[in-house]
């Protein structure tokens, strides 16, 4: 059986509101990225959890895809998958209750029914739908 361990981890000084943080992957797509309070809760410039967990969740989706898409027989031109985080404050703090994909795809051979199933197949399977406790949605365009 595959196992696959990854690493990423993030740094923090300072306070809540005026400290900084910084966040690195393994494998260097991010070294040392800076996030903080601002970027998540005030809009300010730079990075945050669930714009990665997003980021994440995309690619993780769009992959499973194209897996399943292969095991059709179709073979995307193109596929643009965006996610929407959604985070609340709830009763005793906050949580992220929803992710929104918005998938918008260009799949030769493929009608509207099958290109439905198939993306559904993905929100579900895709390993970073399963360990996301929120409510995940689907947008599922296919363009000619």
């Amino acid at each position: 059986m595959l196992k696959i361990n990854r690493t990423a981890s993030a740094a923090w000084s300072g306070g809540l509101k005026d400290g900084k943080g910084s966040i690195s992957t393994e494998s260097g797509a991010l070294k040392a990225h800076p996030y903080g309070f601002a970027a998540r809760f005030e809009g300010q410039k730079g990075t945050n959890p669930e714009e990665l967990l997003g980021a994440a969740h995309a690619g993780c989706f769009t992959m499973a895809l194209s897996l399943i898409l292969s095991e059709a027989k179709l073979t995307a031109t193109q596929m643009d998958t965006t996610a929407k985080v959604t985070l609340e404050q709830v009763e005793g703090g906050f949580a992220i209750t929803a992710v929104h994909l918005t998938l918008k795809a260009k799949i030769p051979g493929a009608d509207q029914k099958t290109f439905e199933e198939l993306a559904n197949k993905a929100k579900a399977g895709c390993p970073l739908s399963k360990v996301i406790n929120a409510t995940i949605t689907l947008d599922a365009t296919l363009e000619a």
